[in-house]
């Protein structure tokens, strides 16, 4: 029998995601959940959500997160971490409100969350803790006694999360044709935001120029091109880009996209691209979609050839990562003085509590788990 871990103060896991639909008739919906009170007609809901029929309706995050939830419980259970998991989505269900309800009624007084975003950002941060104080605070309107609520830091430069994605880029490597292998550039692939939403990212001190988003990034891209040239004795020619972007035209967000880096590179010379999806935990619907179609579809016309490496996902080494992260988290807050997290790279451990005016929002709403929280 393994020895046993100690959770305590915690005694429940919640896996928070974004959610995703689980069939045609889920799309508009879900887009409607997403996009809520911002005034999108439904017309372009079902434009949007064509990205979503080309796959059936479903979304593949879902049963990604089974996925990772049962591979945490496994491993917890063979490392002798007593410590029940659950799963709640933003977006979609199981709804966040519902299982938290779930939690409370088994008798959970203290909660660590662990979201399946890696960077501080608005959206990949304080969104989701503006919707676990929305859920609490609905929770204390039915007459619930709330339990506590923490976030896990910032998992982004964890060797868990990021070992995964360099083998991922060096299998990627390995499947490209000889003759273009060593010449072949990195692609660092994560999510355009708003220009605006990027620079404030992160804690006060910290925002300017890209802010903590695009600073956590370049960290993370480093590292992994350092791992490959390491590797394989090829230094790689390398560059963090974006996709995804859903803003208004008139509005700056991060860039270049990923379709106009593949036309660059094409029109230098370069003889192949391996497209690296460092900004996501999983392979869901901005990555199929974007990169494994609309990306794909591009160095195709262009006639570049790229390999897309892989997402992290239920790899082993970042479900351990997700156990040491927790038995870290729990020893900070039992007090003990010989907590040495775990980081690599130039920016060290993340915070373990969001300070006030981390990744402020346009409209600013209550979110949990953080220094300004209103359930402390």
């Amino acid at each position: 029998m393994p020895d046993e871990l100690d959770p305590t103060p915690y005694d429940a896991l919640l896996l928070l995601s974004f959610g995703g639909p689980e069939g045609p008739d889920d799309v508009v919906p879900f887009l409607e959940n997403v996009t809520r009170g911002r005034g999108i007609p439904k017309e372009r809901l079902k434009e949007v959500g064509e990205h979503y029929f080309l796959f059936g309706g479903v979304s593949p995050i879902n049963e990604q997160n089974r996925d990772l939830l049962g591979a945490l419980r496994e491993d917890f259970a063979d490392h002798g971490l007593n410590l029940p998991v659950y799963w709640g989505n933003r977006n979609w269900a199981p709804y966040l409100t519902d299982t938290l309800r779930e939690m409370i009624r088994d008798g959970r007084r203290r909660i660590i969350v662990l979201a399946t975003s890696a960077y501080a950002s608005y959206s990949g941060c304080r969104q989701y803790r503006e919707d676990l104080a929305g859920a609490l605070a609905a929770l204390e309107a039915e007459g619930l006694e709330l339990p506590e609520v923490d976030k896990l830091r910032h998992y982004f430069n964890h060797p868990g999360f990021l070992d995964p994605m360099v083998d991922g880029v060096l299998r990627s490597l390995a499947e490209l044709p000889e003759e273009v292998r060593d010449g072949a550039h990195l692609a660092f692939c994560t999510h355009s935001i708003p220009t605006a939403s990027a620079d404030t990212s992160g804690p006060v001190e910290e925002h300017g120029d890209g802010g903590a988003y695009v600073r956590q990034h370049l960290d993370v891209a480093r590292l992994i091109a350092d791992a490959v040239r390491e590797r394989t004795g090829v230094d790689h020619p390398w560059q963090l880009v974006y996709q995804s972007r859903s803003g208004a035209p008139h509005i700056p967000w991060l860039e270049p996209d990923i379709c106009d880096h593949l036309e660059e590179r094409h029109a230098a010379g370069v003889p192949a691209v391996v497209m690296a999806p460092i900004g996501f935990v999983s392979d869901h619907m901005e990555v199929i979609y974007d990169l494994d179609t609309e990306a794909a579809a591009k160095a195709g016309e262009l006639g570049l050839p790229v390999r897309r490496s892989a997402t992290v996902g239920a790899d082993p080494r970042f479900v351990a990562a997700i156990r040491d992260l927790i038995v870290e988290r729990a020893a900070t807050e039992r007090g003990q003085d010989d907590v040495a997290p775990c980081a690599l790279g130039a920016l060290g451990p993340s915070h373990n509590l969001c300070p006030v005016g981390c990744c402020p929002a346009r409209a600013p709403r209550p979110a949990a788990a953080g220094a300004d929280s209103p359930y402390a």
